[in-house]
């Protein structure tokens, strides 16, 4: 399996790792996939991962239950010609965080029947994330022994899943010291670095929990615990990675039979990433950055249409993504914190891109159907690629991308895309 192979590779002393793609937006899974494509003898193999709030027993935030998660990428992965062998399918966060308002008996049920969909849908990486304290517990923190015997109860779910539906054995994630879910809200936030003491901790209690359920030939599948590197962002700022202050976090992983994974590395800088995977922190989420890109390059179209249609001919996207975002506040209204005004801006421009939640919305989808028949129908004007689009008007010039606007938001996309190729190993 590729995950085995690259830590093998990390426990050799090669720096290499994996790009796990966290999105469901089909021109991000469609750049990922054309990208696997072409690096198929270099790199391996694709990840890409689905979370517990996005795609559940109850169709998450996507409408889409695991299996029906499967069947969308294998769709997305036919269309290009991609072997689906190729692609590895994660579950991220899996445990009771949908239901942490439940007591945990009925909470601890339904992530049970969370976790079999996934594994009997043909998920095979998974990261358990029973950290949270459900509503039953006793107040404060969770003490990290429930939490590590209620990952092991979740694993024991996903062994016997696996059995039955003749899946391959799942390889698991274990550790929840994440960033704050959907970013920093405030630039005074602070991400603290997972110490060697509480990644020791999370690695001992999870072990002996594991032991306890019989699952010792599971254990041998934990391929990686998530700390936190201290890397982040919200909705105007990025923490960037300073590997002189997870040395001896960095160290520690050198003995054990796993890597790290990190959540939030979104917007760091390409050198960045390859110092994350060169002191272990092997497995890279990406999510948020890659549907900003998407976000930013689909702007920079609608202004372009705005110089070259009417009004009664645009597609007016820009407003109408921002009027559904106030009409359904749902997805923002606790991420974007400030006066009315500051709340604007941050639906249009923050890293966090809430936004994300509204391109499925049948309102936004028809205006960007019709930005893109206006603007594929010729080719787009060079004075205005070098005004809106600079970057991709320069490979148009070399005649590497076509001069359309699906080529301009594919390779805006991909090259986010790129920076985690070159991080992980690839060229």
């Amino acid at each position: 399996m590729f995950l085995d192979e690259m830590i093998a590779a990390q426990k050799r002393g090669e720096a290499r790792g994996v790009a796990s793609v966290c999105s469901a937006h089909p021109t991000v899974l469609n750049v990922a996939i054309k990208q696997a494509l072409r690096a198929l003898e270099s790199h391996g193999a694709l990840l890409i991962e689905a979370t517990c709030n996005q795609v559940n027993q109850f169709g998450g935030y996507t409408g889409m239950k695991p299996a029906d998660f499967v069947r969308y990428v294998h769709g997305i992965a036919k269309e290009n010609k991609l072997p689906f062998e190729y692609i590895l399918l994660g579950g991220d966060h899996l445990g009771p965080s949908v239901w942490q308002d439940e007591p945990a008996e009925s909470a601890m049920q339904k992530s049970a029947e969370l976790v079999r969909d996934y594994v009997g849908a043909g998920f095979t990486k998974i990261h358990f994330d029973s950290s949270m304290r459900l509503a039953d517990d006793p107040a404060g923190r969770l003490d990290a022994e429930v939490s590590a015997r209620r990952a092991a109860q979740l694993a024991k779910i996903a062994e016997q899943t696996a059995i039955t539906s003749g899946g391959g054995a799942p390889r698991y994630v274990i550790g929840t010291e994440v960033p704050v879910p959907g970013g920093a809200r405030e630039r005074g936030d602070s991400v603290g670095i997972t110490t060697v003491e509480n990644a020791r901790q999370t690695i001992e209690v999870t072990r002996e929990a594991f032991r306890r359920e019989g699952l010792e030939s599971a254990w041998e599948r934990v391929i990686a615990v998530v700390v936190e590197p201290g890397v982040e962002f919200g909705d105007d700022f990025v923490w960037a990675y300073q590997p002189s202050a997870t040395r001896e976090l960095s160290r520690f992983i050198e003995w054990q039979p796993m890597v790290y994974e990190a959540h939030s590395t979104d917007y760091q800088r390409r050198q960045a990433l390859k110092s994350l995977v060169r002191d272990h922190f092997a497995i890279l989420k990406v999510g948020p950055g890659l549907t900003f890109a998407f976000r930013e390059a689909v702007f920079a179209l609608a202004m372009m249409e705005d110089e070259l249609f009417p009004a009664n001919m645009r597609s007016h996207l820009i407003r109408v993504l921002y009027d559904v975002m106030v009409r359904h506040p749902r997805y923002w209204q606790k991420y974007y914190l400030g006066t009315p005004d500051v709340q604007a801006f941050k639906r249009k421009f923050s890293f966090s891109d809430r936004a994300r939640y509204y391109w499925p919305d049948p309102h936004v989808q028809n205006a960007l159907d019709i930005l893109l028949r206006n603007l594929n129908d010729k080719p787009l004007p060079f004075s205005l690629l070098s005004q809106y689009a600079p970057m991709e008007m320069e490979k148009i010039r070399a005649g590497m991308i076509e001069n359309k606007a699906d080529a301009i938001i594919s390779d805006h996309v991909s090259r986010v895309l790129d920076d985690y190729v070159f991080a992980c190993g690839g060229n």
